[in-house]
């Protein structure tokens, strides 16, 4: 608006000034070499203008032709960027597409224009990371480390690079130097976070913890969240060589997530252990409230050690009044009477899950049918339904099953990246090693029965299936042919066998069964 009023007053005084010389149009004489030239004055003053125009042409005309090289120049460097960023371009579309042939050829064509562009070396390393060649794409970003603005790239491509070669070592230098150059890029952070872990680093852990969150790289409840879980593994590593400093740790952790199962759990260890039973029961019914665990329970149960069995079934029956309907505390319940000698209470309570019973649940009636009634038949039999009954929860990161927590995933090295869940495609969980040897205890106190006569062994019965594989190779060789006994070995192994009168439990995953005397013969293995 301003400049449209500024145009109207330039041209009012222009045209206010022509009128003014026409009304006055004077005369003007020119008289040079015998030449005489008489004229008015608007006439000079259109020569003049006419022949400063013409002259201003010539001069812009000069200096074209002058300047024409550089123009030249300018121009072709401006069509060879031109050119460059379209295979860019195009390059980077490609590599988003998956179309290595095209990615090359524009990679080519980016280099050939834009030879010391960074998004070009970025677009060689790429390429060739589409085609699997890991050492163009460390050669293309290490010339990206000495350009300013593309250094935070090339050393995390250089990081990935080195963890798909397997060089752990490389891979922690890479982001470490990135993490020191930017502590809020979050795949630095996390990577030094979880290579100090991997070492036990836990301290060092924390550090590079919080100067990602001085720089704020993550908010405040992902910093809580993950400085409760470095805390809670430190604690369980200094449990047993150093419990001052693992209670320390592990009341921070509880602090600053009290939901955390590990971290409750050994907090509720330690401070029981230090006899302060009423801070540890808190911490131990606060956190089965919101998530009802085995550990809980267990530590709960047995906060003062050497209680009688009667005194942790009362502790117990507190700590299910929490979460009365949950499975976790039935089973609790289940341990803590058949301890006590409560079989009635213990048949109560599992009756209404022996119906759908899953794998614990096999166990425990095995084992109070075996102290109940001594009733070791029935006791196999129920192990034996575990081979087939649904799985019980257990820790899982990233598809491995573990039979204890721990802060990062042993295949990816993630952080907190363990969840108590059903774990999937899997025959057995850890958890049931503690269950089977309680079954084990309560046939071993089963008093052989008095015979004259050494009772023969029952054959072992799998609770999990054979492999496959397993199968496979037993139907494919032949069954071995057993040689005859000698009378002697016949006679030390029937010597042998007259004491023991146990039978024994079938064998877990992984567990070989009972070894074979070097003076026995080789039995046939027989199918299931």
């Amino acid at each position: 608006m301003i400049r449209l009023l500024l145009l109207l007053i330039v041209l009012a005084l222009v045209a206010f000034g022509a009128a003014w010389i026409a009304d006055r149009p004077g005369e003007i004489v020119l008289v040079w070499q015998g030449w005489r030239l008489e004229t008015t004055v608007p006439v000079a003053l259109a020569a003049l203008a006419a022949f400063s125009a013409v002259l201003l042409l010539l001069w812009r005309l000069l200096a074209f032709v002058f300047a024409s090289p550089r123009l030249l120049a300018a121009f072709s460097k401006r069509r060879r960027r031109e050119k460059g960023w379209n295979a860019l371009s195009r390059g980077l579309m490609a590599i988003g597409a998956g179309d290595g042939a095209k990615a090359r050829s524009a990679r080519d064509e980016a280099a050939r224009y834009l030879p010391h562009e960074p998004l070009t070396h970025l677009l060689a390393a790429q390429s060739a990371q589409l085609d699997g060649d890991g050492n163009l794409a460390a050669r293309s970003f290490k010339v990206m480390l000495d350009a300013p603005e593309t250094r935070l790239i090339a050393l995390r491509g250089l990081y990935m690079e080195a963890r798909r070669a397997g060089e752990t070592e490389s891979a922690n230098a890479y982001a470490e130097e990135a993490a020191r150059q930017a502590p809020a890029l979050e795949w630095a952070a996390d990577a030094v976070v979880e290579a100090r872990c991997a070492e036990g680093d836990y301290a060092g852990a924390r550090a590079m913890l919080e100067r990602q969150m001085a720089a704020r790289g993550i908010d405040k409840v992902q910093h809580r969240r993950r400085r409760a879980v470095l805390l809670a593994a430190e604690a369980m590593m200094l449990e047993i060589a150093d419990p001052p400093v693992a209670r320390e740790r592990a009341l921070e952790a509880v602090r600053l997530a009290p939901t955390l199962i590990p971290a409750a759990a050994v907090a509720g260890r330690l401070l029981g252990a230090a006899g302060e039973m009423r801070k540890a029961a808190k911490i131990l019914a606060t956190a089965y409230e919101a998530a009802p665990h085995p550990d809980l329970a267990e530590a709960y149960a047995h906060l003062r050690p050497g209680d009688a069995a009667q005194d942790r079934l009362k502790r117990v029956r507190v700590l299910a009044a929490k979460a009365p309907d949950h499975p976790e505390s039935i089973i609790a319940l289940a341990h803590a009477t058949i301890d006590a000698l409560e079989f009635a209470e213990a048949r109560a309570l599992l009756s209404p899950l022996a119906a759908e019973p899953t794998q614990r649940i096999c166990f425990l009636m095995a084992e109070l049918e075996a102290r109940e009634h001594a009733d070791i038949g029935k006791a196999r039999e129920w192990a034996a339904r575990a081979v087939r009954a649904p799985r019980d929860p257990a820790w899982i990161a990233d598809g491995v099953v573990s039979d204890q927590w721990a802060a990062i995933s042993p295949v990816t090295g993630r952080l907190d990246a363990y969840i108590w869940a059903v774990p999937p495609g899997v025959v057995a969980t850890p958890i049931l090693e503690h269950e089977a040897e309680r079954v084990r205890d309560a046939i071993a106190a089963i008093p052989p029965p008095a015979v004259a006569g050494p009772e023969p062994e029952a054959p072992p019965v799998d609770i999990l299936p054979p492999a496959p594989e397993a199968e496979a190779d037993a139907a494919s060789e032949p069954a071995p042919v057993e040689p005859a006994e000698p009378p002697a070995a016949a006679a030390k192994r029937t010597e042998r066998a007259e004491p023991d009168g146990v039978l024994a439990l079938p064998p877990l995953p992984d567990d070989p069964g009972p070894l074979p005397d070097e003076d026995d013969a080789p039995l046939p293995r027989r199918k299931a």
